[in-house]
């Protein structure tokens, strides 16, 4: 065995810039399936935590997806609002721990603006029931204060102290700027790869306050509330587009969705977030599954690369194999030496490719993480990632065993005949 490893290896060293060819396609290949399985179970991931400790979300009767779309992901608009008195009444059912009411419809330069309470940097949670930690600055507590995610604050180049004005409506195109009420920023939010680095965050009286002269989503013509007089008028919201419940006990999260489901006040729905996310999932993840077969594809191109090397070279090695079995080496001997040779490229291109793939997530995390929130951790192999790795190893091993059944067909004589 180790004179047929030495034979292989010599053999494959002297053909070796045809064969590094195919390392690196084997590699390459290796680093895209490892490379997309992971971004696939860490965006699954990601996903999956937007949102977590949250027992119920409640809005106005709606599909639970578009209800977890513009509550959690910014994503659309609501159908209708929820009254404050509904929100009071929530806050007030026996079972409900804390409320924390949203508030949704105004942008900043493309991104989300949310009104709400101080006890959502409390109360709001995300990945394993992690809390939202302050990059700098605090909370807001005044009124015109904002605190912004960690994407808008990059993006922008925002910092604590600087002015900014909130423009009516969401997305890019705006109806109106705010102009007349600008905002400072006392707080940046630490990155969470969720949907909350991409939102400007007030108090829900903020919200009131810039659209006191707004009536039916239209400003007043000719009427003007300067800012320094608009904490002369009440701010308490009249009402919100959704908001997130916690219970005191996760067993009566049934009864208080029927509850709920039957109040009398306004037609309202809640949904659990966990149920939703997975509906939304099966949706949107037929795309991961996309991206894996087309890594597949390439998989299977380079394995198919290895075999035509490998066979292309079989003229060239006629005479070679020719002359071991001259010398006394069998035709199992000849398959076994392909057979060998077929694995170690194998070997160095699926090692070459993990070995790019770890390097891939260290160098591209960070840049990743900046600019599209998506986190990926250096962190122990998952089970697919096991299976493809030794899927890839088996397959080449396979392929390789074609061109060594072509040279096992290949009689001795015409190996040893010159060809003219």
């Amino acid at each position: 065995m180790k004179a047929l490893f030495s034979i292989a290896w010599r053999s494959a060293w002297n053909r070796r810039f045809t064969l590094a060819l195919t390392v690196f396609s084997i590699a390459l290949s290796t680093f895209l399936l490892l490379g997309v399985e992971r971004i696939r179970t860490e965006l699954r991931e990601n996903f999956a935590s937007s949102v977590s400790g949250t027992d119920l979300i409640v809005g106005a009767r709606t599909g639970s997806t578009q209800l977890l779309l513009y509550s959690v992901f910014r994503i659309g608009a609501a159908t209708n609002n929820i009254s404050w008195k509904s929100v009071q009444a929530l806050s007030a059912h026996p079972g409900v721990d804390w409320v924390v009411p949203l508030s949704l419809g105004d942008s900043h330069r493309g991104f989300s603006v949310l009104a709400t309470t101080p006890e959502y940097f409390t109360h709001f949670r995300y990945g394993d029931r992690q809390t939202l930690k302050l990059r700098e600055g605090k909370p807001f507590d005044a009124l015109f204060d904002a605190v912004v995610g960690a994407e808008v604050a990059d993006k922008l180049g925002y910092h604590v102290g600087q002015k900014i004005t909130l423009a009516h409506g969401s997305g890019e195109l705006n109806v109106a700027e705010h102009a007349d009420k600008p905002f400072t920023v006392v707080g940046v939010l630490a990155r969470t790869g969720t949907p909350v680095d991409r939102t400007v965050h007030i108090g829900l009286a903020a919200m009131e306050a810039i659209h006191l002269e707004w009536v039916g989503g239209a400003p007043m013509p000719g009427v003007k509330i300067p800012a320094e007089q608009v904490r002369k008028f009440d701010l308490t919201p009249k009402n919100v587009t959704a908001a997130l419940v916690g219970l005191k006990n996760r067993a009566a999260v049934f009864g208080v969705q029927r509850w709920i489901s039957t109040y009398t006040g306004e037609p309202l729905m809640a949904i659990l977030p966990g149920v939703a996310l997975d509906e939304l999932w099966s949706v949107i993840g037929i795309g991961e599954n996309a991206l894996l077969l087309m890594s597949a594809l390439v998989a299977l191109v380079s394995l198919a690369g290895l075999v035509s090397v490998v066979m292309a070279g079989l003229n060239e090695r006629r005479r070679e194999l020719a002359v071991l079995r001259a010398v006394g080496a069998g035709l199992r001997h000849v398959l076994a030496l392909l057979a060998l040779e077929g694995a170690l490229v194998t070997v160095l291109g699926v090692l070459l490719g993990v070995t790019m793939a770890v390097l891939g997530i260290a160098l591209l995390s960070p840049w990743l993480q900046a600019q599209f929130g998506l986190t990926l951790s250096l962190s122990e192999p998952t089970l697919n990632e096991w299976l493809l790795t030794a899927s890839l190893l088996v397959a080449g091993w396979l392929a390789s065993l074609l061109p060594g059944i072509r040279a096992y067909r290949l009689s001795l004589a015409d190996g040893l005949s010159p060809r003219i």
